[in-house]
């Protein structure tokens, strides 16, 4: 995938312009917990991780935004920018170990510090194991699993530093998976096993750093109105389309609301885990 934004279960094709996150440009420590804090969020050139990068912004955070589309990242800094935060581009392939930490490396050249990292960026092509194309699932596996883990090794030393020396004492680093990590359903094995491998990987981390004070956490959107559905075949996107027409999905920006509670909590408080799903979705 082009950096898109986000993992999320299968969502039908829709194109309503995101409603992004509401923004104050007036800074107070009431009105933005995330003050004097960097955040690095990847997939953020649209869905989720655009919306993450806004919500972010929001609460007082300077981002990075990490994605291949560099016009569409130069956009997103005007968008925050414009409301008097701070945020800086970064064109980077994530699948590319080097240039995973060299995006990290850039924000702590900018900024000074790391302290909220949102691993976004994902693919999801859907179809049987049998006769498929492997080259689908070097993807998936390359950007959903290797390009999140690299992302987090480049990141991690530096989340480790900022919790302990920091105006929250705290540091997160949020790993957006898919209720497609919690549940098979026929027709996507690997983007599946992609994401079941996510879980493992957070799990693991989290028991390294819990106690140093980086949270570990996992968001698992259901179905979502992203570009995602748009990396399959028109065979693929008919039925993804037929399967969730008729549900009101979430929007982007329900999840990036989501990822903001989760970094903005108290630091004695770790949600490590959170599902959500449109009201209607049963799976």
């Amino acid at each position: 995938m082009t950096s898109h934004s986000h993992s999320a279960d299968p969502a039908r094709t829709l194109h309503r312009p995101s409603a992004g996150v509401a923004t104050d440009p007036v800074r107070t420590s009431a009105a933005a917990p995330l003050g004097g804090t960097v955040a690095l969020v990847t997939g953020a050139s649209s869905g989720i991780g655009e919306g993450t990068a806004l919500a972010l912004a929001a609460l007082g955070a300077r981002v990075t935004v990490v994605a291949r589309r560099a016009d569409r990242l130069d956009a997103l800094v005007e968008r925050i920018e414009s409301t008097g935060g701070h945020a800086l581009a970064v064109s980077a392939d994530i699948t590319d170990e080097g240039q995973a930490h060299t995006a990290v490396a850039r924000a702590l050249e900018t900024y000074g510090r790391l302290d909220t990292v949102v691993a976004n960026a994902g693919a999801m092509i859907l179809g049987p194991i049998t006769g498929a194309d492997t080259a689908d699932w070097r993807r998936m596996i390359e950007l959903n699993t290797l390009g999140l883990m690299y992302t987090s090794h480049a990141a991690t030393p530096h989340l480790l530093a900022a919790a302990a020396d920091g105006p929250r004492r705290v540091s997160d680093i949020v790993l957006v998976s898919s209720t497609a990590g919690r549940m098979v359903r026929g027709g996507g094995g690997v983007y599946n096993a992609s994401k079941y491998a996510v879980t493992a990987f957070g799990e693991a981390l989290r028991k390294e750093v819990t106690q140093r004070h980086v949270r570990v956490s996992l968001v698992e959107p259901g179905a979502v109105e992203t570009e995602l559905p748009l990396q399959n075949r028109p065979e693929v996107q008919k039925r993804m389309y037929q399967r969730y027409s008729s549900m009101e999905c979430l929007r982007p920006a329900d999840v990036a609301d989501t990822i903001a509670f989760i970094v903005s909590r108290p630091r004695h408080v770790a949600v490590n885990e959170i599902l959500v799903r449109p009201t209607e979705q049963q799976e």
